[in-house]
């Protein structure tokens, strides 16, 4: 049979396809490159922000203690108010806030969370980070978060030592009230009051815990950016870097709570927190008249406790003057007798 133009532009696609198929027989088809895991998201146990949110709430109520004192009942109120804080409790609650803080900082949190989506590098800086909390300096934005942290618990501790010092002082300007001379009621009840508030840990206001939650995943921040402050820092800012650090990487959630804890264990702190507490237990187990009370208040409530958040923080101690140096005493010679003349022997 004749081949037609037909006929043979049938062939040559027939030729074509068949081509195309042994090609693709040939030729395997391209791998399927899987996405890289996305990068775990900030995570901080609720029991951390809870523990930000008591300390917070306590030094916001410590320093709002005013120094004007009208009757023995308002003295007791204030004390209510100042003993009403466990140190161990206390001073966690001091580096959970110090972690909130650190995480809003936006590079430091972003060089961290660099090293989020590889798995085994992720897990890499976890291990540490746990095993030695000072990791957390080296990445990028650790100055400026560690400013943020020693400027604004400064400043709380500042405002309740300053506080303090006001409270001190009446101690001394209330004694012209008949009033405060009078002894307080009660004695050993409001000792044992002190002591078991001491053992209690504080409560979290639950609109304060949602501001901590916001604030702790890029919200709205708590505290304005300030400074980058240079290394070396104080237990309590490294630990609440550590603990930030380990949120940006997804690994500070309710199911690490036992970790967390530990990475924010700082005995030199809670040392000074107990001390203070010592000497409040001591005051009031001697005070007596109205006046004494607020003494104790003012020096081991309200001092000792700013002092110590301003000492952990590694912010600036204020300015105090030395005090006057005693005149020395103008000691009186005492007039000396003038020696009689001997006597003169008379010649036998």
């Amino acid at each position: 049979m004749p081949f037609t133009t037909r006929t043979r532009a049938a062939l040559t696609a027939i030729a074509v396809a068949a081509a195309a198929v042994l090609a693709s027989c040939g030729t395997p088809p391209p791998p399927v490159v899987a996405a890289p895991p996305a990068p775990p998201p900030i995570t901080l146990s609720s029991s951390i922000v809870e523990k930000a949110s008591a300390f917070r709430g306590y030094m916001q109520r410590a320093g709002a203690i005013g120094a004007t004192f009208q009757n023995g009942d308002q003295i007791q109120d204030s004390l209510k108010v100042g003993v009403a804080y466990e140190p161990k409790q206390f001073l966690s609650g001091a580096t959970a806030y110090a972690a909130v803080l650190a995480l809003q900082d936006p590079t430091y949190v972003a060089s961290v969370r660099a090293f989020a989506p590889d798995p085994t590098q992720r897990q890499q800086v976890i291990n540490q980070l746990i095993a030695d909390p000072a990791y957390a300096v080296g990445f990028k934005g650790s100055d400026t978060a560690a400013g943020l942290i020693i400027d604004t618990l400064g400043a709380e501790g500042l405002k309740v030592y300053t506080a303090g010092k006001a409270v001190k002082q009446a101690a001394y300007d209330v004694q012209r009230a008949k009033w405060s001379m009078q002894s307080v009621a009660d004695r050993d009840g409001r000792l044992a009051y002190a002591k078991t508030m001491s053992a209690t840990p504080g409560l979290a206001d639950s609109a304060d815990m949602a501001a901590l939650r916001v604030a702790s995943t890029g919200g709205a921040p708590l505290a304005a950016m300030s400074r980058a402050a240079p290394p070396p820092y104080k237990p309590l800012v490294i630990r609440g870097l550590a603990v930030a650090a380990l949120a940006a990487l997804g690994y500070a959630g309710d199911d690490k709570l036992t970790l967390i804890d530990a990475v924010m264990a700082e005995p030199a702190s809670a040392m000074c927190l107990n001390m203070g507490k010592l000497n409040l237990y001591q005051c009031l187990a001697v005070a007596k008249p109205h006046y004494e009370d607020v003494f104790c208040l003012g020096q081991h409530i309200l001092m000792d406790t700013g002092m110590c958040v301003i000492k952990a923080s590694g912010a600036e101690m204020p300015y105090e003057p030395p005090p006057p140096k005693p005149v020395p005493a103008v000691t009186k010679k005492k007039a000396v007798p003038a020696k009689k003349p001997a006597a003169t022997k008379k010649k036998s």
